[in-house]
């Protein structure tokens, strides 16, 4: 695929499409990961269905602008609005449009997995949204105590026993063992696409925490308002094994979104494995 650049202000936001023409469809990720942890098969899958996909690198993740980080604090600290953001989530979502806009389009369909930004963008640009499919996700307008609730812990305890990466082969290893550890237990592990694309995100750009802190520090320099004025036809999609999120995290999404519809599919844990996703394009608002 051909990487393309957006510009947003001192942001280079790097991005590539899948398909040449069909409704356009803007896919969000969360923290940390790099757009390559879409899978380009559920992207031409994505084709298939009538979508033309665009995907992108958050900033301070793959190929897009970096910054450096401030002094101390701590992802939990930024979690609950400790600290003084570089950016913002506003900034972040502006760095989606950066994209609709360089691809020309009016307005997209957008996909979010485990991605607060993506529900920003419904809420902060109504007008740039046909419709809206959540993955993962937990309300990303509660207040972050009730957002520890959401929460799943156990998981961190397993992160927390990786050994320190001290070269680029220990660095892959610990990308697979955190995907493992979070991947559907319902579903076949994908091994060999999981360790080539965390060897293409160690070539592409090292994984940093600091971007943890970063972006949740961002999250929490922004107020949106509330889940309730999202008119588009909206899609809220859990896994009932997911590892980080409680099924009520997306029930709850759901339920403040006027006529949204909500999906709950055993085996699932915190990522979108193979095996469902013919039913979640056929389910996706058109």
């Amino acid at each position: 695929m051909t990487i393309e650049y957006a510009v947003n202000g001192d942001a280079k936001i790097a991005y590539e499409t899948f398909g040449d023409s069909g409704v356009p469809l803007l896919l969000v990720l969360g923290i940390d990961y790099q757009m390559v942890w879409w899978p380009d098969e559920f992207c031409e899958r994505l084709v298939k269905a009538g979508y033309q996909v665009a995907r992108y690198d958050n900033r301070d993740t793959g190929l897009s602008t970096h910054y450096p980080q401030p002094a101390g604090g701590s992802p939990w600290r930024a979690l609950l609005g400790g600290g003084r953001p570089i950016y913002t989530m506003a900034d972040m979502i502006d760095d989606g449009l950066a994209v609709m806009d360089a691809l020309g389009w009016a307005d997209a369909h957008v996909l979010g997995g485990a991605s607060a930004y993506a529900q920003g963008l419904a809420l902060l640009h109504p007008d740039r949204i046909r419709g809206l499919t959540f993955c993962m996700s937990f309300p990303a307008t509660a207040h972050p105590l009730r957002i520890l609730r959401y929460l799943k812990f156990g998981i961190y305890r397993e992160f927390r026993k990786l050994p320190k990466a001290t070269t680029p082969e220990q660095e892959i290893d610990n990308l697979i063992a955190i995907y493992r550890a979070q991947a559907s237990p319902g579903y076949p592990f994908p091994e060999e696409w999981v360790r080539e694309m965390a060897t293409l995100s160690q070539s592409r750009s090292p994984r940093n925490p600091r971007t943890t802190q970063r972006h949740l520090a961002a999250g929490r320099a922004t107020k949106l308002p509330p889940l309730s004025g999202i008119t588009a036809p909206t899609l809220v999609v859990s896994g009932a094994d997911d590892q980080l999120v409680k099924p009520s995290g997306g029930r709850d999404l759901a339920a403040q979104i006027p006529g949204a519809e909500f999906v709950l599919y055993p085996g699932v844990g915190h990522d979108l494995p193979e095996g469902i996703w013919d039913d979640v394009i056929a389910r996706m608002p058109r």
